[in-house]
């Protein structure tokens, strides 16, 4: 006989009937929050304790998601994956070492200049600090430079801790240097694999959802990179522009600051152009570094009005104020680290939230156990799943 349930309404408990229905889908709701915050708390303090692998690890994956477009494209014209993968890191220390170049090459060429427009400066600035109302001689000065050298040498032993420190945090960079090109390696050839590996970690039920939302977090990551590295390069092209119409000194550094500066969403286009300005003021004069100023103005105006809006497209969806709090956010949490790393993981979690919540179960299941097959037998399309190489 099949069983039939009861459709009549089970009596509670009369304490719980004296609690209204609000407050107890607050309380409900209460302690799910409780649970979740508790949960975020407790990743985000591995992630603080295993900070020395987990940030190399991160970066590995944005340096991956920028160039597994190039890796793809090359392998749909027939070249071996192997070369692939070493022609893009090839074409990344090529750039770096042409930047490195360009940027040593006009130090040098700029450094008798700077030593005598600095000495100039300084002559001025010491004539202007001798008049009224500041009144500062310069026996005034050299005493403050006297004290300095007496306060340095009173905690030589400080200092050296600081250089030892120093040299360790060296052999940390070194370490996440190694970690990063191990995971660019890893992922862009075995991609697919890494990505299913992960996927099977998960109960049966949920992997359907947690692939197609790895993929989309990936597809958005890798557009936002794409986009980020088109405004870095539009930003640093018209600083460097405005820099060399001005003739301000070291316009090549400042464009590889700004370039570099670029990937920090609001932040880093901030500090990039106080950096010219301060140049331009220091070496050039006011009227130089108000001009500098306003082509630092207009750079961020086409890139906020014009660029973002026309390259993001619905790729990614973050609004202007999520970017904000996240920045400030990510450098409340972890500093320059936190602020660098808070956009992307932003527009990743929401777009893998999103194709999570919208994907169709059916079609998600059948997807997933297709591709469990394809990576068993190593026949994953390159342009297909969630990590891809």
């Amino acid at each position: 006989m099949p069983y039939i349930r009861s459709k009549r309404r089970q009596p509670l408990d009369p304490a719980v009937e004296a609690v209204p229905a609000g407050m107890r889908v607050a309380g409900a709701f209460s302690w799910r929050l409780i649970v979740v915050v508790g949960a975020l708390a407790v990743v985000v303090a591995l992630v603080i304790l295993l900070q020395d692998i987990v940030v190399p690890f991160l970066i590995g994956l944005i340096v991956c998601a920028l160039l597994a477009p190039f890796s793809r494209f090359l392998q749909r014209h027939r070249w071996p994956k192997w070369l692939a993968v070493l022609s893009c890191f090839l074409a990344v220390v090529i750039v770096i070492g042409v930047l490195a170049l360009v940027v040593t090459a006009q130090i040098r060429y700029d450094l008798p200049m700077l030593e005598h427009r600095l000495d100039h400066n300084v002559q001025s600035l010491q004539s202007l600090l001798a008049t009224e109302p500041f009144g500062i001689t310069a026996s005034q000065v050299t005493k403050w430079l006297s004290d300095g050298t007496k306060f340095l040498q009173s905690h030589a032993s400080s200092i050296a801790s600081g250089a030892a420190e120093a040299g360790s945090g060296l052999v940390h960079v070194l370490e996440g240097l190694f970690i990063v090109v191990f995971t660019t390696i890893f992922v862009l050839v075995d991609g697919p694999r890494i990505w299913s590996w992960v996927v099977r970690l998960f109960p049966r039920r949920a992997r359907g959802r947690i692939d197609v939302a790895g993929q989309a977090g990936w597809k958005t990551l890798t557009s936002f990179i794409r986009v980020q590295l088109v405004v870095a390069v539009t930003d640093a092209l018209g600083i460097v522009i405005g820099a060399l119409a001005l003739q301000v000194p070291l316009a090549i550094p400042i464009g590889v600051i700004v370039f570099f500066g670029a990937f920090v969403p609001v932040v880093g286009a901030i500090v990039a152009g106080v950096v010219a300005v301060v140049i331009a003021l220091v070496f050039n004069g006011w009227v130089p570094a108000l001009i500098m100023l306003g082509i630092v103005i207009a750079v961020q105006q086409l890139e906020s009005h014009v660029l973002h809006p026309f390259l993001t497209g619905s790729a990614v969806r973050v609004h202007p104020l999520g970017v904000v709090l996240g920045v400030t956010a990510g450098t409340t949490i972890a500093g320059v680290v936190g602020a660098f790393f808070a956009v992307p993981f932003i527009a990743t979690a929401n777009a893998m939230i999103h194709a999570a919540a919208s994907a169709d179960p059916e079609a998600v299941e059948r997807g997933a156990e297709e591709r469990e097959v394809d990576v068993d037998h190593g026949g994953v399309d390159a342009d297909h799943g969630g990590v891809q190489s």
